[in-house]
């Protein structure tokens, strides 16, 4: 049973991917500050207190079983934050990025998974986006995460790593269980604003921008299933354990929802027609993001299976209203 590295993994995504792994026959072993993570998320799988930041942390981890590869989840992720404090996230990002490859090649392990985004490309010029689209990320968090990715490249020349760098969409979504979901504080995402609004936890759900290129002029965006991200993720490791070479892969469904349509699905799912609060445009808000995922299947074999819209807000919603979600909210407070 390969032993993985799980950076981040009480984190959203982080926490789904380490039950895909399990599935898969694989070890994940998870090393989170809790931060931003929760401890509740990883159940009782083996679990390190530790930070990227903390070379003596690093040392435990890796010391502690024979590493096959890391997955690599753990960063600062708010764009808005990213604009009001770019030293924490060119600081944190990449410097502990590098602390954790050193780590690696102290170690002799040379297959990475790195959680990238779609920010890094910025307002595209062409939709749906494919790998080859020009890289011109408009915040800081974007940036971080393409200067990760040429690291990764640089490291690839000098010391022999191969990674695969998943370039997300929208994750949205939770287990099918209902035991972990999303909780972000604060929470920046729609769809569990949106839910929160429809629990009467907040005030109307705040729409930016209705003069949008687009059929309702409501941003489109490509919402993709948190256990298709997970999934995405063992097809990564396999892919890299059979020897194939490096590679930067989008992971979307090909398909986009307005911000409307959503609000929509919510309605529809949890009976409640939810308020909204139409408001101005923010600047950087791309019009449509929508990933070509061609590549994915090609290389990885791996399509979105769990991703349409109706079963994203289910999903969501039944965790939202369920016993797990009520008990981090007791504990952490709400977004």
């Amino acid at each position: 049973m390969s032993n993985i590295l799980v950076t981040g993994g009480a984190g959203y995504i982080g926490s789904h991917t380490l039950r895909v792994l399990e599935t898969k026959g694989l070890r994940p072993l998870c090393f989170d500050n809790l931060s931003t993570g929760y401890r509740e998320f990883v159940g009782g799988r083996p679990f390190f207190h530790g930070d990227l930041a903390n070379e003596a942390d690093l040392e435990s981890a890796f010391a502690s079983s024979e590493i096959a590869a890391v997955i690599h989840f753990a960063s600062h992720a708010l764009v808005e934050e990213s604009y009001r404090n770019p030293h924490k996230y060119y600081h944190d990002n990449i410097l502990h990025t590098l602390n954790l490859l050193e780590a690696m090649r102290r170690h002799s392990v040379s297959h990475i998974v790195f959680s990238s985004s779609c920010a890094t490309y910025g307002i595209p010029e062409r939709v749906p986006i494919d790998e080859g689209e020009r890289l011109d990320p408009i915040n800081p968090y974007g940036t971080t995460k393409m200067v990760i990715e040429r690291i990764l490249q640089d490291y690839q020349n000098a010391h022999g790593l191969r990674f695969v760098s998943l370039r997300y969409f929208n994750a949205a979504g939770a287990s099918r269980d209902a035991d972990i979901g999303e909780w972000h504080v604060p929470e920046t995402h729609l769809i569990p604003r949106l839910l929160e609004t429809a629990l009467g936890n907040g005030p109307a759900a705040e729409i930016y921008g209705s003069d949008y290129p687009t059929p309702d002029g409501t941003c489109v965006r490509d919402y993709i299933h948190v256990m298709d991200l997970g999934l995405a993720h063992a097809a990564a490791l396999d892919y890299l354990f059979a020897g194939k070479p490096s590679a930067i892969i989008n992971l979307g469904t090909g398909t986009g929802s307005s911000v409307m349509e959503v609000v929509g699905q919510v309605r529809e799912t949890t009976g409640i027609k939810v308020p909204v609060e139409m408001k101005y445009r923010r600047p950087g808000d791309p019009p449509q993001l929508v990933a070509n995922p061609a590549r994915a299947k090609a290389v990885l074999g791996w399509e979105a299976q769990h991703s349409s819209l109706r079963e994203i807000v289910e999903t969501a919603w039944n965790w939202r209203r369920g016993p797990a979600c009520r008990a981090v909210a007791s504990i952490r407070g709400r977004p």
